[in-house]
């Protein structure tokens, strides 16, 4: 059951008269987060946003994301992302937890299961090098609930690619763009389509690039209406706010 399902069941219990509203009071109180030491593991999260905490795990050491899953096993909380970690703590964590991980993102899903998948998200690259900024943010938005299509490598460089692949940018609810280099590819997008536009600059790119800087300054004075940019390489950021922007369309449906 998760955290909403609980305290839903609770204000039922107190409806019916079986809980008093004291007890309640004392149970939400007591049930916000658990302090694990290093951490403070918000399990009210899932409450307020819809999505349990997700887990930056790369400044984390192996033993401390073990220990906040395990805090968050305990409540029965289900698809929790944990994003930046290399093979080595997807290989410790899997063999303690079940885990799907995506090598490329550095992307794992603990807990995995079913979900129903909504709307239309398109993720876009501009070259195959975005591919790994790219998937953080679609398995994001997967796991989120979000129906997502790739398009990979369809970069200016080679316009034609992008223009075959209309059809599914023009009923999109939101576009994801990653491009490092000159970072125009959101630009393009963005006067094609009616949807919001998501740009994520990546670090590829060569000396004068600046890992990344020229794209996130290219996107951020985008001619194109309605394109929004993310930080460098934050596919993550980029597939959370787009499954919001998804699921709130859907919900008008």
């Amino acid at each position: 059951m998760s955290e909403k399902e609980e305290i839903l069941s609770l204000l039922q219990d107190v409806q019916a008269g079986k809980v008093k509203p004291e007890d309640a009071l004392l149970r939400l109180k007591e049930e916000p987060y658990e302090d694990i030491g290093y951490a403070k593991v918000d399990f009210h999260r899932e409450l307020r946003q819809g999505v349990p905490e997700v887990i930056y795990g790369l400044s984390k050491t192996k033993e401390q994301i073990e220990g906040i899953l395990h805090a968050m096993e305990k409540r029965d909380l289900k698809n929790i992302l944990v994003t930046r970690i290399d093979p080595d703590k997807a290989d410790y964590l899997s063999a303690r937890f079940p885990l799907r991980f995506d090598a490329l993102s550095g992307l794992a899903v603990a807990y995995p299961a079913e979900v129903e998948h909504h709307g239309s998200v398109v993720v876009a690259t501009g070259g195959t090098s975005d591919i790994g900024v790219a998937e953080e943010a679609a398995i994001t938005a997967e796991t989120l609930g979000s129906r997502v299509t790739r398009l990979y490598d369809v970069g200016v460089a080679g316009l034609h690619r992008l223009m075959h692949n209309l059809d599914p940018l023009m009923s999109a609810r939101v576009v994801i763009a990653v491009a490092g280099m000159e970072g125009a590819l959101a630009s393009v997008i963005g006067g094609l389509v009616d949807c919001p536009v998501i740009a994520v600059p990546t670090s590829v790119g060569y000396g004068a690039s600046f890992g990344g800087l020229s794209a996130l300054l290219s996107m951020l004075n985008s001619c194109a209406s309605g394109v929004s940019v993310v930080n460098i390489d934050n596919g993550f950021g980029a597939g959370f706010l787009a499954n919001r922007i998804n699921q709130m369309r859907s919900a008008e449906d």
